[in-house]
């Protein structure tokens, strides 16, 4: 008897956890829904400093000048200003290897020839989960002098993308901090911030990583580099309404947490491979343009503020149509 009480109450607890959970879920998702709703303003839109990660063939000797007398032709109609280009990854010890980035010197020297106010950062990162030990205060010292070696080629800047990044990882600012006299332009991408209290904990109990960073954390990473690249993609987010509200709630609480001295950047999906089934229906370049939009209306005028777009080699021209027409707000290049 005292048995079929413990294991009556054993359940009723369970019902009202998962009650719970349901209950949860369901006020976040209205939030979300709510978050993306509204007109966004007429000004509202690029004001020229958006961003492009650039995949590894253009430094490896696959592209030529050629190639970046065409890509220019399509840049100088939007608002790209900066390019992050692939130039990594880092080995396991926090080094290099040159030789798989023959050609970097050639595509920034281009680059600078045919976009002369567009500016080229080497994209570098690596996985930190069991293979790059950023804790290692020998393999940050490689990684700052891989940085030095690889400024020598012209680029213009230096863009980390070290994933993933668990939140409070003193490593990680120590690293960017000894970073910032490398360089006169850093930059990072970033995971997505918590949206609200308890979800960070939360996924965790499903991921063995954080998926999102705490806001003060997130703002300690902020004041270290010159632009944040939010990377606001890959939510899980089953629809549109809810991918949307989440990207704006992401754009607010970037613009809230980072100075207007800083550049905040929102990345657009512009890739085809989510991995899950609704990820591709339900993530979109004009989406996080409409997001970015809703956000920057909100929160009021800021000329240091733009898109990503992620990534140059998977974009379609459906997604560059998308990036003209929602964020240029443009005819151009249909």
């Amino acid at each position: 008897m005292i048995a079929r009480t413990v294991i009556r109450r054993g359940l009723r607890l369970l019902a009202l956890a998962l009650a719970i959970v349901v209950v949860l879920v369901g006020v976040v998702a209205a939030a979300f829904r709510v978050q993306f709703t509204g007109e966004p303003a007429d000004w509202a839109k690029s004001t020229g400093n958006d961003a492009l990660w650039m995949g590894h063939m253009w430094v490896d000797g696959r592209r030529t000048e050629q190639d970046v007398k065409n890509l220019a032709v399509r840049l100088r109609s939007t608002g790209i200003k900066d390019l992050y280009l692939h130039s990594g990854p880092f080995k396991r010890d926090g080094t290099l290897d040159m030789s798989a980035i023959s050609t970097a010197k050639s595509f920034v020297a281009w680059a600078h020839k045919h976009l002369p106010d567009v500016r080229v950062s080497a994209w570098l990162g690596q996985k930190v989960d069991g293979f790059l030990d950023l804790a290692s205060p020998a393999t940050r010292q490689n990684i700052l002098t891989s940085v030095t070696a690889i400024t020598a080629l012209g680029y213009d800047g230096i863009h980390y993308n070290f994933e993933p990044i668990g939140s409070d990882d003193s490593d990680f600012l120590d690293l960017l901090d000894r970073t910032r006299p490398l360089t006169e332009l850093l930059s990072t991408s970033t995971p997505q911030i918590e949206p609200y209290p308890l979800m960070r904990p939360v996924t965790r109990v499903f991921l063995d990583h954080d998926k999102y960073w705490s806001q003060g954390y997130f703002g300690e990473v902020a004041r270290r580099v010159d632009q944040v690249a939010v990377m606001a993609y890959d939510s899980g987010m089953p629809l549109t309404s809810l991918y949307g509200g989440h990207a704006v709630r992401q754009a607010k609480l970037a613009l809230d947490l980072v100075p207007d001295t800083k550049t905040v950047l929102l990345g657009a999906p512009a890739y085809h491979d989510h991995g899950i089934p609704w990820g591709d229906s339900a993530e979109s370049v004009a989406d996080t343009a409409l997001a970015a939009r809703l956000a920057i209306t909100d929160r009021g005028p800021r000329d240091r503020y733009g898109l990503a777009m992620y990534v140059d080699f998977a974009a379609t021209e459906e997604d560059w149509r998308e990036y003209t027409t929602q964020w240029l707000r443009s005819e151009s290049l249909i």
